[in-house]
């Protein structure tokens, strides 16, 4: 998914605990669900940054050679305004565009 043009707000807001229930039954599974999605989404952010920021690495060990690369520190600026993982899987959970399932309740 490109989280980039996701339309998950970038602060905190508060939310309908009835509404966050709804496909569970359970808030706390709500929440399990939530959490599970969001450490998925915050690993694809870090490995596709690493990635991204790999290409201005440099390997030489002099300190003289460190210099200011300002497109490194734009990509930088752009992740850390996108939304946290946290309200971005919460977003996809109130869009319903996870899938979840229990295993204990499929038939063998």
């Amino acid at each position: 998914m490109d989280y980039k043009k996701t339309k998950a707000p970038n602060t905190t807001i508060t939310r309908d605990l009835v509404n966050l229930e709804k496909g569970t039954g359970n808030i706390y599974e709500t929440i399990a669900i939530v959490a599970k999605r969001a450490d998925q989404i915050s690993v694809e952010l870090k490995r596709e940054l690493d990635a991204k920021l790999e290409e201005f690495a440099s390997y030489s060990d002099n300190l003289e050679e460190m210099f200011e690369n300002r497109e490194q520190i734009e990509i930088s600026k752009f992740y850390e305004r996108l939304p946290n993982p946290v309200l971005i899987a919460l977003e996809e959970f109130m869009d319903e565009q996870i899938y979840y399932r229990k295993p204990s309740e499929e038939v063998l």
